[in-house]
């Protein structure tokens, strides 16, 4: 697997993107502000996305994670995430990544070297056009994790 940055043409990512970020408008949000990732399998086949955007202070942010239906659970997603801490190590001391309370996602980014760090109170239904739901939980709160880089 190769993972490279994408500069143009992003949106072309956007059903991928979509699985880490059910909402366009909330992708949009961040996507041309930040730097995009793809894992491509050698027969050019995308594995998995992912954007990190610059929140200054030290600090860079994993706005969006996303692997392929079929390739989940095989640890791609942990490559993804080891390669961007060690990408971002020299540029910045901290990395942030917020998600929903999902126990399924909160302990992949724990199983990944993340702490909870904090809370942001309703942050899904002031800015989502619809509910939000995440293996059968409603999501709520934006939990917000760290990881010293």
């Amino acid at each position: 697997m190769e993972i490279r940055l994408v500069d143009d043409d992003k949106k072309r990512f956007m059903p991928l993107l979509l699985l880490g970020d059910e909402q366009e408008s909330m992708i949009d949000r961040y996507l041309d502000r930040g730097d995009l990732y793809v894992m491509q399998a050698a027969d050019g086949t995308v594995a998995a996305v992912a954007v990190v955007t610059h929140e200054g202070e030290g600090v860079c942010e994993l706005k969006n994670i996303a692997v392929s239906v079929q390739l989940q659970r095989q640890g791609i997603g942990r490559k993804m995430v080891e390669y961007l801490c060690r990408r971002y190590k020299a540029q910045y001391a901290t990395m942030l990544v917020g998600t929903g309370d999902s126990l399924a996602t909160t302990e992949f980014y724990a199983t990944c070297g993340f702490e909870y760090s904090h809370t942001v109170p309703d942050f899904f239904t002031l800015n989502y056009d619809h509910p939000i739901i995440e293996n059968g939980t409603l999501l709520k709160d934006m939990i917000y994790f760290k990881r010293k880089l």
